[in-house]
């Protein structure tokens, strides 16, 4: 199993510095190979004779003239910008696969400053972490997970930095889920996420709570003289509160999922379209604000660490309009967003909308966990490791959560 510890540094300022050249100097060798790999590709295009390019060459050409175009990059570790190379071979392998856009290049305050060690580069000593040409730094807290150290990311949000700590253990922190039966959630922006128990979780709403204050904040940044101190100042503030409103919208997400994932081994969800529904004008803010897209990443792998299985309904599939009422299953031609509550005209049973699509997507799940049961039985050998369930490669969340935890927004 691979999963992630991310945990907060605490850097001097000499520390802090260095660790922005660094980041600056992966971000420059980024760039520089990106440059490069168009260039050269072009040329392959035009005469099959000429290299193509890879990583593997561009590292080459880089380490080959570095010491006479770019010295300053001898005064941070050589990891920062061999890996960034690496990442972007990485980036053109998921682009030529169809699993990403074409690489981009990383703008300085636009992209998140980060730079990656491989593991032979660092190493952990109780509360500090060794960086080359840094020497120890502070971290708050000690790895989580014990086994093989594979790599760490070092990156800033706002003005505090994080190291990520990659490791292979066979260490399973969460204990097995409760298995109090299947559940169905839907997704909302009245409500984050209503089960089909009738419980319904509220969220967060960072973004909503808050936004009095970035708006206060973004106009203090634009009057602002560019290139001035207070202008700096004022930047750090702004990003500190939306590093804030992140932070809140992330553990509200990892205390609902962690619940659902603790106490149900079926969980059924539907595949939004997030990135549509993100297209309307009237609901994209309070759509983003409750980060939809997450809540599907982090109940995924956290029920696949638990044993549990989450069951994805097709993004067509009629949750709302359908009557969960038991033996009735009729569906109405229309029902607009707009309609909170309606009544079967088959059977007459009176519906939640929310509840019930999440009733209907607990009895969608059920009925696909079945099939999926009775097509095994075929095979009477099945091996370990048979079924739904997967190996996570994601970073778990703390396990002591509860969703109904009040919100500070202090």
């Amino acid at each position: 199993m691979i999963i992630s510890h991310k945990i907060r540094l605490d850097p001097n300022n000499k520390q802090a510095t260095y660790l922005a050249k660094a980041a600056g100097t992966a971000r420059f060798a980024y760039n520089w190979a990106l440059a490069e790999w168009q260039t050269q590709y072009a040329a392959w295009k035009d005469d099959n004779t000429q290299p193509k390019p890879n990583q593997m060459s561009l590292r080459r050409q880089l380490n080959a003239i570095k010491r006479d175009q770019f010295p300053w990059m001898l005064e941070v570790t050589k990891n920062a910008p061999q890996m960034a190379i690496i990442q972007l071979g990485q980036a053109f392998n998921n682009f030529f696969a169809g699993r990403a856009q074409y690489p981009q290049f990383k703008k300085k305050g636009k992209s998140r400053d980060s730079f990656s060690l491989t593991n032979d580069q660092f190493s952990l000593d109780a509360s500090r972490i060794r960086i080359p040409n840094l020497g120890l730094v502070r971290i708050r807290e000690t790895l989580r997970f014990f086994g093989k150290i594979l790599s760490a990311t070092i990156s800033r949000t706002a003005d505090q930095w994080f190291a990520s700590i990659t490791v292979d253990t066979d260490q399973n922190h969460l204990p097995p889920a409760e298995n109090q039966g299947t559940v169905g959630v839907d997704l909302g922006v009245s409500a984050l996420a209503t089960l089909s128990t009738g419980e319904k979780v509220t969220g967060a709403k960072p973004h909503k709570a808050l936004l009095s204050r970035l708006k206060r904040l973004s106009r203090s940044l634009s009057r602002k003289v560019k290139g001035s101190a207070n202008r700096h100042k004022a930047k750090a503030k702004l990003a500190r509160l939306h590093a804030k409103i992140a932070n809140i919208r992330q553990d509200s997400l990892h205390q609902l999922t962690t619940d659902l994932t603790r106490r149900f081994h079926t969980i059924g969800i539907e595949d939004l379209n997030v990135s549509g529904m993100v297209k309307n004008r009237h609901l994209s803010r309070a759509i983003s604000d409750m980060g939809f897209f997450e809540f599907r990443r982090q109940l995924e792998y956290k029920a696949g660490m638990r044993g549990s299985v989450v069951v994805i309904a097709d993004r067509f599939f009629a949750s709302s309009k359908t009557c969960s009422a038991p033996d009735c299953g009729h569906k109405v031609d229309k029902l607009p967003l707009s309609v909170r509550e309606w009544t079967c005209p088959v059977c007459g049973a009176v519906h939640d909308r929310d509840v019930n699509a999440a009733k209907n997507l607990q009895e969608y799940a059920s009925a696909t966990l079945s099939n999926h049961a009775v097509s095994s039985t075929v095979s009477a050998c099945g091996g370990e490791g048979a079924g739904l369930g997967r190996k996570p490669k994601t970073k778990p969340a703390p396990m002591k959560q509860e969703f109904n935890r009040k919100l500070d927004l202090g």
